[in-house]
């Protein structure tokens, strides 16, 4: 079972209003995998206005460097929650120190309201996945520029012929390279970056089988690197957060990963249920200069997310692509179709399962009342023998929404459950709410 440390007595270290340093003394009754949650904001922080993103803070274990936290959430507090890796039985503590060199200039005093440590046993069932859980060391281009940050993990555990796999996923609030952020929008439904990172594959004695990650190129190699206990030392290694071996970079983040089973829904839900997630994402792309309401499809950049329209549906796609559309009344109150493409064919969605796009309507267009979807006939590719024809069957609409002032989802308004052929390059199939 969980053994969390009773005690939630923050030991203030330096004199003043506003300390410094922060630690936290605790005892571990057998060995364990440990947790900390901080809750925490900082004033003045606002992870959109340059100058003023975030709070650096530092965190070590008996003295020993463990990681790096951004408060990024602003200046109310939050909760961060990370993993401290494997401790022995015994007294230890937790040191919180505000790293003046990577925190923002014109960020004001820290407050952290709660300092919490939890415990995990061996016989807890989240103590082999968290045992686990991937170190990652920061981008070298990332370390001081407040970008691609990353915010969440989260598992997922998959049978095998062997035994299972557990594979780690990560949400980065950008991705500085890769796919351009319309094109991340129409094809994903958001401008996060969200990449699976290292999978474990374990027998009936949790005997670690094979090891893998995603490497650059999204090349998926064996894993061969070093390890602290049980937690694989990863590397971010490029612009589109692919992850490496080894490198340079010694700030690293370690957050808890969370498990999550996406059977029926996209990996879009982990951010569904971290709604901050697209609030972060949203001001980066602000303070970055890639949203414009001027921006026109193929500019690389977006109008006001608030004005999107996020589709979540499941289909069967085979050797071909997948477009869908909203309907909204004009600001004349005219009904029209906005396609999620928008004439553009790199803005279909090419991918089997369920998946999220999302369309962006005019300023003062009404609420949305319908939806359709249409499959259309991929191009061959170039050096490729021809490929079969293809086949769409849609069979799920799970959530349509838009996101509210703080750039947060609103309530879905359409959910539908069927199964229908798209006839390539047909018409389209429609589907009022």
């Amino acid at each position: 079972m969980i053994a969390a440390f009773f005690g939630v007595l923050v030991a203030w270290l330096s004199a003043g209003p506003s300390p410094r340093t922060w630690a936290k003394p605790f005892v571990v009754t057998s060995p364990s995998e440990v947790l900390a949650t901080l809750r925490a904001g900082c004033a003045r922080c606002d992870w959109g206005q340059p100058g003023r993103e975030a709070v650096a803070l530092r965190l070590s274990v008996d003295g020993r460097y463990s990681q790096h936290i951004l408060l990024a959430r602003g200046e109310a507090p939050a909760d961060y929650r990370v993993t401290l890796g494997a401790l022995t039985a015994g007294r230890h503590r937790l040191t919180v120190d505000r790293e003046a060199a990577h925190s923002a200039k014109g960020a004001g005093p820290v407050t952290i309201d709660a300092l919490d440590v939890t415990m995990l046993a061996r016989s807890d069932e989240a103590f082999l996945a968290q045992s686990m859980a991937p170190i990652l060391h920061a981008r070298p281009n990332t370390v001081g520029r407040f970008t691609d940050l990353p915010l969440l993990m989260w598992y997922e555990i998959v049978p095998t012929a062997r035994g299972r796999q557990y594979r780690y996923s990560v949400i980065f609030s950008n991705e500085d390279g890769g796919t351009a952020t319309d094109r991340l929008m129409a094809t994903w439904g958001r401008t996060t970056d969200i990449e699976f990172v290292y999978g474990a594959e374990i027998d009936a004695s949790e005997k670690i089988l094979a090891e893998e990650f995603q490497g650059p190129g999204h090349e998926v190699p064996a894993f061969n690197g070093r390890h602290e206990g049980r937690h694989p030392l990863l590397w971010v290694s490029t612009d589109n957060n692919m992850v490496s071996q080894s490198g340079r970079t010694r700030i690293r983040y370690a957050p808890a990963p969370e498990r999550f089973d996406l059977t029926g829904v996209s990996r879009e839900m982990v951010m569904d249920r971290h709604p901050w997630s697209y609030t972060t994402a949203a001001v980066e792309m602000q303070r970055e200069d890639k949203i414009d309401d001027r921006a026109e499809a193929g500019s690389g950049k977006i109008p006001d997310p608030r004005r999107y329209v996020h589709v979540e549906a499941c289909a069967e796609v085979e050797n071909a692509a997948v477009a869908f559309s909203v309907r909204a009344p004009d600001a004349s109150g005219a009904a029209r179709w906005y396609d999620s493409d928008r004439g553009v064919s790199e803005f279909r969605i090419v991918r089997s399962g369920c998946f999220r796009g999302a369309v962006p309507l005019p300023a003062f267009a009404g609420r949305p009342d319908a939806v359709r979807f249409r499959a259309y006939t991929r191009p061959p590719q170039k050096g490729a023998p021809p490929a079969p024809a293809g086949t769409v069957r849609l069979t799920r609409v799970n959530t349509v929404f838009m996101l509210d002032d703080r750039f947060q989802p609103q309530p879905s308004m359409f959910s539908w459950t069927g199964s229908t052929t798209l006839t390539l390059d047909g018409d389209w199939r429609e589907l009022p709410f």
